[in-house]
């Protein structure tokens, strides 16, 4: 009884948690991610440098107030190795419409699944991944992402 009760508890517990999967990875297993032109794309491809990733709406009015600050802040920190994404759960031509009016260059992302399905409840929310695929900072709400300080910290993360 000893034996069948010690396999059945390591057998049960063997399949809870996979501790070599990435943040970053698992995110990838939740939800698919398409590009503007409906590309399915692998999160996996940027796992040479720092990822962030940040969740907005075409009608979340702080995530559009950031984003002057997120390209500023992305062609500063493209030298350290960061790529910003901008992921939506809103169609891609509603994104494409909304690129096309407010003419920003981005790398918006469309997730298959809704926010709510990923654990996203408020916007704009980011997650900034290391080199490994872990997440290593989140910030909840507008910042202004080319501060000096915001810089400066995400240069030493």
């Amino acid at each position: 009884v000893f034996i069948l009760c010690s396999f059945l508890l390591f057998a049960c517990n063997s399949n809870i948690t996979n501790n070599n999967i990435s943040d970053l990875e698992s995110l990838q297993l939740k939800s698919s991610f398409f590009d503007l032109e409906e590309n399915n794309l692998d999160l996996s491809e940027f796992n040479n440098g720092k990822v962030v990733i940040s969740y907005w709406a075409t009608w979340c009015a702080p995530c559009i107030k950031e984003m002057p600050g997120i390209k500023r802040a992305e062609e500063i920190l493209e030298e350290y190795g960061y790529t910003f994404l901008l992921v939506s759960d809103e169609t891609v031509s509603k994104i494409s419409e909304f690129k096309n009016e407010w003419n920003f260059d981005f790398n918006f992302l469309k997730s298959s699944k809704s926010f709510e399905t990923l654990g996203v409840y408020a916007m704009p929310i980011s997650y900034i991944f290391d080199e490994n695929g872990q997440i290593i900072e989140t910030i909840v709400g507008a910042i202004e992402w080319d501060s000096e300080e915001m810089i400066n910290k995400l240069k030493m993360l």
